[in-house]
């Protein structure tokens, strides 16, 4: 489990990710407000981190790294806009958490293949563990 430090460096990281292209639109929002629900951040402190900049946490489990990515992923599809900038910035974001780019690759190009960004949990698990083979 996540402590309560690292909720609020996950959530930073996906708040700096979705005003990447210079606003934050109200799919994009309502999206973080449902991540901050899954991690149990109330609506004030979720509110009040689009005020804060603090130094991010270091994600140590490579699961967990790459489970953000696809946060991140998901973010970057809420808006139904996929803006060059962010497409840039999410390969970044994946080679600084240490993640192979061929599979972050992999895994942006199915998003942008079909209707629906989502992947199902068994098809990204099994990416996950290509990785290390």
């Amino acid at each position: 489990m996540h402590t309560y430090d690292e909720k609020i460096s996950l959530l930073l990281e996906m708040i700096a990710f979705a005003t990447i292209d210079g606003s934050l639109h109200k799919k994009e929002y309502a999206f973080l407000s449902i991540v901050a629900d899954e991690l149990k951040i109330d609506k004030a402190a979720f509110n009040d981190l689009f005020h804060q900049e603090l130094p991010p946490i270091v994600i140590k489990s490579e699961f967990d790294r790459f489970h953000q990515f696809y946060r991140l992923a998901l973010l970057m599809h809420s808006d139904g806009v996929l803006h060059p900038k962010e497409e840039v910035t999410i390969l970044q974001i994946g080679i600084d958490m240490g993640l192979n780019p061929i599979v972050t690759t992999r895994i942006l190009k199915m998003m942008k293949k079909t209707q629906s960004p989502i992947i199902e949990a068994d098809v990204l698990l099994k990416i996950f563990k290509e990785q290390h083979n």
